[in-house]
This record gives C-alpha cells, sequence and structure tokens, in this order.
C-alpha cells in the first residue's frame, strides 16, 4: 500500500512563514487574513494558516481558469458608478475603464477581458444584491466579490417637477432616460415598475444613456423629465430626488489580480481617510464595508 503523506496534513503556519512562503510582507499577511482572501484560523490571539489548505489555494492558482486569468488586461469592466470612477483616478493605480452595465461587466469577466467588474444586480428571488448571479456563473472559480458602497437610487427629476412627481406612478405621460439593457439600473427600473404594476409605454421613454452620469445630465439640460438615477448626482445638479431603494454596488475580482500591485493600490486607497472623507461629500453612499468579501468563488 502506498504510503500516504502527511507532511501538510496537521501543520500551521505562523504569519512570517506565511510571508516567507508567499514572499510578501507580514503587513501583506494581516491584510489577507482580514480580507478572507487566504485560509486561516484565529487561536488564542494569533493568526495561524492551515499548510494543507494554503497549499491547495496556491496551487489552484496555478492550473486550469487561472492560467488563462494571466492574459487578463488591466481593465475594469461593469457598471458605472461616479465614486468608483474618482477612487480609480485618484489611487493612481493604472487600471484602465470600460463601463456598459452589469450584464455586460460579467460576461466580459467571464471571457477574461477584465480584471474586475462593478455589479449591481438584484434578484428578486432571494431579495439578494450580485450574489445570486456572481454565484451562478464563478462558484469554483478563482474570483472574489467584495464590498464597495450602499447607494440611495431613486427617480431624478427637472427641479422645477419635483412637487408634481413624488411616485412612479407620477411618471405616467412625462418624458424619462432610461439606462440599456443589461445595465442593473434598467433591471432594477423594470422590475419596480412590474411590481408596481405599471406598464413601460405609459411613459415616454427617451433614448438610452449608457452611464449614470449621462442619464442625469439629460435631465438636468431639461432634455428629459426624469431618470431612474442616484441620490448623489441628483444632489450634485440641484435636481429633485424621490427615493425609492437602497442599492449594494459590489467588485467582482479576480483572485490573480487581486494580488497583483494594481489590485493592490487600489484597494489600499479604498481604506484611506481620502477616500471615506470623498464618499462622505455624496449624498447617499455608505462605504463603511469597503474592500471587505462577500463572497468567495
Amino acid at each position: 500500500m502506498a504510503k500516504t503523506d502527511t507532511s501538510h496534513e496537521d501543520r500551521y503556519l505562523t504569519v512570517p512563514e506565511l510571508a516567507a512562503l508567499l514572499r510578501i510582507k507580514e503587513r501583506k499577511v494581516y491584510d489577507l487574513a482580514s480580507s478572507g482572501a487566504v485560509p486561516c484560523s484565529k487561536v488564542t490571539g494569533k493568526l495561524l494558516f492551515p499548510e494543507k489548505a494554503v497549499r491547495r489555494w496556491l496551487e489552484k492558482g496555478q492550473t486550469g481558469a487561472v492560467q488563462a486569468e494571466g492574459a487578463r488586461p488591466a481593465v475594469f469592466l461593469g457598471s458605472h458608478d461616479p465614486l468608483l470612477d474618482w477612487a480609480l483616478r485618484q489611487s493612481e493605480c493604472g487600471i484602465a475603464t470600460f463601463f456598459d452595465g452589469s450584464q455586460d461587466g460579467l460576461d466580459r469577466f467571464a471571457a477574461s477581458e477584465g480584471v474586475a467588474a462593478g455589479l449591481h444586480m438584484f434578484d428578486a428571488a432571494s431579495t439578494e444584491w450580485n450574489i445570486t448571479e456572481v454565484e451562478a456563473a464563478f462558484s469554483g472559480s478563482d474570483a472574489v466579490l467584495l464590498a464597495f458602497a450602499t447607494r440611495q437610487r431613486g427617480l431624478v427629476l427637472r427641479a422645477e417637477l419635483a412637487p408634481q412627481i413624488t411616485s412612479l406612478v407620477d411618471l405616467a405621460g412625462r418624458s424619462m432616460t432610461p439606462r440599456q439593457v443589461g445595465a442593473g439600473t434598467r433591471s432594477l427600473f423594470d422590475h419596480l415598475l412590474q411590481e408596481a404594476d405599471i406598464l413601460p409605454e405609459t411613459i415616454q421613454m427617451r433614448p438610452v444613456a449608457r452611464s449614470e452620469a449621462d442619464a442625469v445630465l439629460d435631465v438636468a439640460s431639461g432634455a428629459s423629465d426624469a431618470t431612474f438615477g442616484l441620490e448623489a448626482l441628483a444632489a450634485q445638479h440641484h435636481l429633485g430626488y424621490v427615493p425609492l431603494i437602497k442599492e449594494r454596488f459590489d467588485l467582482l475580482v479576480s483572485r490573480r489580480a487581486y494580488f497583483e500591485p494594481p489590485m493592490q493600490r487600489f484597494i489600499q486607497f479604498l481604506r484611506t481617510s481620502e477616500f471615506v472623507a470623498h464618499a462622505a461629500t455624496l449624498k447617499g453612499y455608505d462605504v463603511a464595508e469597503a474592500g471587505t468579501v462577500r463572497w468567495n468563488g
């Protein structure tokens, strides 16, 4: 009978040992442990890392889908978010952007066309944000879902119409700028209309806007009466606003890219006072959980 290798069966690595194994600084090991990215246990106040699980985790990054991830371009995909857009630039991480909706981001991420994707996808059956779609598409893969922000979303209106439009029902006969099919905003708006038993045909739909900012600018310019947008952008343009829902905006990230310098630079920026202070200037944003793991593939 062949002898079973038990050399790593019960052994635990300390912080210095894991740092040496991964060739990173000990501070980085604490960051990985706090984010949930690496298997670990806390015993009597000390962090310990089961060597067998750690080596499985490392081996997973050497085969299969992760090999293909080596070719991922440094591009952030998915839904447009003004705070995310600002943070990517301000962090000087060097990651480019291609924002064209949550579903587009999910599809392009699956095709290895980027290192991350911003998502705000609501599942009516589970009333869960993002996890249902990500789990269905990437369970068992080398991906992780990080929290970014919760955002207040509702009807953004021309200021003079604020007294006249106080709910979805009041959109009847009004012009509205929608987002494109596949955008998380569009899917959520269609769901809310269905819940309220409102026919889309009763609203005068204008040509689609392909970003949060473009949709609100259509209202600010007077070209449209309303859009389904973010409270933060309504406030910036001094527009009317009717709150409808609080949503989660999360980041689907390639685990391999997570450990690369550009993504690490960006994630570290999410923990700075500069990021927190800027988010506080945007109405309706809460970034208390930014960078924490919500789902691990």
